[in-house]
């Protein structure tokens, strides 16, 4: 909570008051409030603004993505300028963890980017469940999310936690999320395996190019992973290993 004589505000990117539970910037003002960065008057005047609904007082943008919870406290959820770039794609982690914290299942939610090796890297994300709610599967957040979301944006590994990891600070210590996520890795659904030959061959394929084991007949190669230039990548292997001249197209549809 603010401490005494100050006040705090969580603002959208009109610098409107977000609702409760809704992520926004953490602003703070008050009687506790500096005159500006020393010698900076650039970086004055970007981060010490006029504060809203306060008429002659100011505020300090924090620069803190944060949301009211609904006991009055502020939860901290980490940095705006914490983007992070996926196979060429900018990504607003927050935009995720938005998005998941909409789930009825989901209490807290962070999303971080893990290092695939030659392939760049992944989004992955760890999840707070709800007390008393069932615990989300990986394959119905992502349903889910598919369902507000670009598919570029849309975490491939997800790990279900008891509590986010924080720094003794009270901030979403990422190193650990990102500890935390790379345990848990893309994995086939277990379902029914290969029935014959040619099933076991592209299953071969199939594994090679996600570098996951145990695939099943009905699993589905986007939610494990996959992406347009790992589809590309397993096209070549197909017309290579079958004689086939498979459009990446039908790969999308079937």
């Amino acid at each position: 909570r603010p401490a005494d004589n100050l006040r705090a505000f969580v603002l959208g990117a009109d610098f409107q008051e977000q609702p409760i539970g809704v992520p926004g910037e953490l602003c703070v003002g008050g009687d506790g409030l500096a005159r500006g960065y020393f010698g900076r008057p650039d970086l004055t005047a970007r981060r010490f603004v006029p504060a809203p609904y306060h008429s002659g007082q100011r505020m300090y943008r924090t620069g803190d993505l944060a949301r009211w919870r609904p006991d009055g406290t502020l939860e901290v959820l980490g940095r705006i300028d914490d983007q992070i770039k996926v196979r060429g794609v900018r990504i607003e982690p927050q935009e995720v963890e938005a998005a998941l914290l909409r789930h009825p299942a989901v209490r807290s939610a962070v999303v971080v980017a893990l290092d695939n090796g030659p392939d760049g890297a992944r989004l992955a994300a760890c999840v707070v469940p709800w007390d008393g709610a069932p615990e989300p599967v990986a394959g119905e957040l992502r349903s889910f999310l598919r369902g507000c979301l670009p598919e570029a944006l849309v975490p491939s590994s997800f790990a279900v936690v008891p509590e986010i990891p924080l720094t003794p600070r009270g901030k979403v210590d990422r190193q650990a999320v990102r500890e935390l996520a790379a345990q848990v890795e893309p994995a086939g659904g277990g379902g029914p395996g290969p029935r014959d030959a040619a099933e076991e061959r592209m299953a071969a394929l199939w594994a090679e190019v996600l570098g996951i084991e145990g695939l099943g007949i009905h699993d589905n190669f986007f939610e494990l992973g996959g992406h347009s230039l790992l589809a590309t990548r397993l096209i070549a292997r197909v017309r290579s290993g079958f004689g086939v001249e498979l459009p990446v197209r039908r790969l999308f549809e079937r």
